[in-house]
């Protein structure tokens, strides 16, 4: 796909369903890739959940680099950085009272996907329908009646069932970005305490994230399905 492509589907995925926010397409530069020349650098220092709900609300494209991401759990789990000892082997959630003991929380925290350490050395951002580069990932926050409309039209073609794999921890980063990027399956995850203080994610707002290779599809399908 092109980028005139990838920008007519974030259109029409929009108008399809009327989301109220934009679709985000994430791109995850690789070590050894060239940052667009036509894409700015972000000028604050913020959280990987904030860039993504700033980008559906605002419409603003850009690029971070470790220095830029706030969270470095966030980062870690899409490449950029090695993950701290304490996140990973969940003693920072036990402190924080979301596990009754260290194993559990350690359990948790293994099972989180992570794209291979300082295989990543940037994160690309922009609405879907204004997207400059290819994406590897479309993120979409969105109510739940839209996730369900979503995932049968992910369905409609082929068939199976869409993945909910979730632990209300690192949602936007991992379970939104790494997961459909290291699976190549569309994941459904629910928030996370981070994400839903620091952004402007509603309570009844949920996450529905595809490998971009699923976009034509899933835009054809919901057209099929829910043009009115």
């Amino acid at each position: 796909m092109n980028n005139e492509e990838i920008q007519r589907l974030g259109k029409e995925l929009i108008d399809t369903l009327q989301l109220k926010t934009s679709p985000v397409a994430v791109r995850l530069v690789k070590a050894d890739e060239e940052l667009p020349s036509d894409v700015q650098r972000i000028t604050e220092n913020t959280r990987h959940c904030q860039m993504v709900d700033n980008v559906r609300r605002k419409g603003s494209q850009f690029y971070a680099i470790i220095d830029d991401h706030m969270c470095k759990g966030g980062a870690a789990v899409m490449g950029l950085t090695e993950m701290g000892e304490k996140l990973k082997t969940g003693e920072v959630y036990y402190h924080l009272n979301h596990f009754g003991s260290m194993d559990a929380a350690k359990s948790t925290m293994e099972k989180v996907p992570r794209v291979p350490a300082h295989s990543v050395k940037a994160v690309l951002y922009s609405p879907l329908e204004n997207a400059t580069f290819d994406p590897d990932v479309i993120l979409i926050i969105t109510n739940p009646k839209q996730v369900m409309e979503l995932s049968q039209a992910l369905l409609h073609n082929s068939g199976g069932r869409v993945n909910a794999s979730f632990a209300g921890k690192q949602s936007v980063c991992a379970d939104g970005v790494a997961y459909p990027f290291l699976s190549g399956e569309a994941g459904v995850t629910v928030g996370c305490s981070g994400s839903r203080k620091y952004t402007e994610i509603k309570d009844d707002e949920m996450i529905i994230s595809i490998p971009v290779d699923m976009l034509p599809g899933l835009v054809a399908s919901a057209r099929t399905m829910f043009s009115n």
